[in-house]
C-alpha cells in the first residue's frame, strides 16, 4: 500500500514537472518567434535535443530501443507533430500564451469526436455534453463576431485538432515498442521534416539566441521525458488532468515576461474547456476499468 501511494505521489510530481518544463518551451518559443521562424525553431531544437533522445532511448531500452519495425509510420507521425507545433507557435507570435494553451485544451475533446467516428468506439451522453460544453467554452475564449476577435485564434483550435490526430495515430505503431523509441523517432522525425523547409526562413543565429535554443531543447526534452513517466507510476485518470496546471504557468509567464493580463471571458471560457476535458477523461478511464 505505502509502495503504491510513492509510486502516486511520484506520478503527480513528475506531471507537474513536466508540464511546468513544457510551458517554459512554449515561453522560450514565443520569445524566440520575434526573431525567428517557427520551422527553424523547431529545427534547432530537435537537431540539439536528437543526441540527448539517442542516449536516453539507449540507456533505457538497449539498442532494441533505437530500432524500429514500422520507420514510415513514425515519419507519418513526425509531419502531425511538425505541423500542430508550427500552428501553435505561429499562434503565440500573436495571441497571449494563456489564451492559446487554454484553447489547445481542446484536444481530448477532438479525441473523443474522432475515436466515436473513425473508430466506432462508445461514447456515453456524459462525454457528448462536456465536448458540446468545452466548444462552447472555446466560443467564449475567441469571440467570433465580436470587436476583439482575432482569425489567429483559430490556430491553437486547428493545433489541437492535429495533435488529437497525432495521440489516435500511435495506433498505427507497434505495441511493443517502447516510450523512448517513440520520443527518439518523434524528435528524428521533427529535425528530418524541418531540414526540408528551414532553408528558406533561415535567418542567422544571434550569440545571445543560442542559450534560448538550448534551454528549449533541454526543458522541452526533460518536459516530455517526466510526463511520460509519469503515465508508468500512476494511473492515467490521475495524472492526465494535471495537464492543465500548463495554464496557470502559461498565465504566469505571460505575465511575469510580456505583461500579459488575460480578460475575464479568456479565464471563463478555459474554465469551462477544462472542465469539459476533465470530465471526458475521467469518463474515458472509468469506461476501461
Amino acid at each position: 500500500m505505502e509502495e503504491t501511494r510513492q509510486n502516486r505521489l511520484t506520478g503527480i510530481v513528475l506531471m507537474c514537472l513536466g508540464v511546468a518544463c513544457l510551458t517554459v518551451n512554449d515561453a522560450l518559443a514565443k520569445a524566440l518567434t520575434a526573431t525567428y521562424s517557427p520551422v527553424q525553431i523547431l529545427f534547432l531544437r530537435n537537431m540539439i535535443a536528437l543526441p540527448f533522445a539517442i542516449v536516453f532511448a539507449y540507456r533505457m531500452g538497449g539498442a532494441a530501443a533505437l530500432r524500429s519495425s514500422r520507420p514510415l509510420a513514425h515519419l507519418a507521425r513526425g509531419v502531425l507533430w511538425l505541423g500542430a507545433a508550427v500552428l501553435f507557435f505561429t499562434s503565440i507570435m500573436h495571441l497571449q500564451l494563456a489564451e492559446a494553451t487554454a484553447l489547445i485544451f481542446v484536444a481530448p475533446l477532438f479525441i473523443t469526436i474522432m475515436s466515436a467516428a473513425f473508430l466506432a468506439e462508445h461514447v456515453g451522453w456524459r462525454r457528448w455534453s462536456a465536448v458540446i460544453a468545452g466548444f462552447i467554452g472555446v466560443l467564449i475564449v475567441i469571440r467570433p463576431g465580436g470587436a476583439s476577435f482575432q482569425a489567429v485564434s483559430l490556430l491553437p483550435v486547428a493545433t489541437a485538432f492535429v495533435y488529437a490526430l497525432l495521440m489516435l495515430s500511435a495506433r498505427w505503431l507497434d505495441p511493443r515498442e517502447s516510450v523512448w523509441t517513440l520520443l527518439l523517432y518523434l524528435t528524428g522525425a521533427g529535425a528530418l521534416l524541418a531540414a526540408f523547409v528551414v532553408p528558406f526562413v533561415w535567418r542567422d543565429v544571434q550569440a545571445e539566441h543560442i542559450w534560448l535554443f538550448v534551454a528549449i531543447s533541454i526543458v522541452g526534452t526533460a518536459g516530455m521525458t517526466m510526463m511520460t513517466q509519469a503515465f508508468r507510476f500512476a494511473p492515467a485518470a490521475l495524472v492526465a488532468p494535471l495537464d492543465y496546471t500548463a495554464l496557470v504557468w502559461a498565465t504566469a509567464f505571460g505575465w511575469l515576461i510580456w505583461s500579459e493580463v488575460p480578460d475575464t471571458a479568456t479565464f471563463v471560457g478555459a474554465a469551462v474547456i477544462i472542465a469539459s476535458g476533465v470530465i471526458v477523461i475521467l469518463r474515458e478511464y472509468a469506461s476501461k476499468d
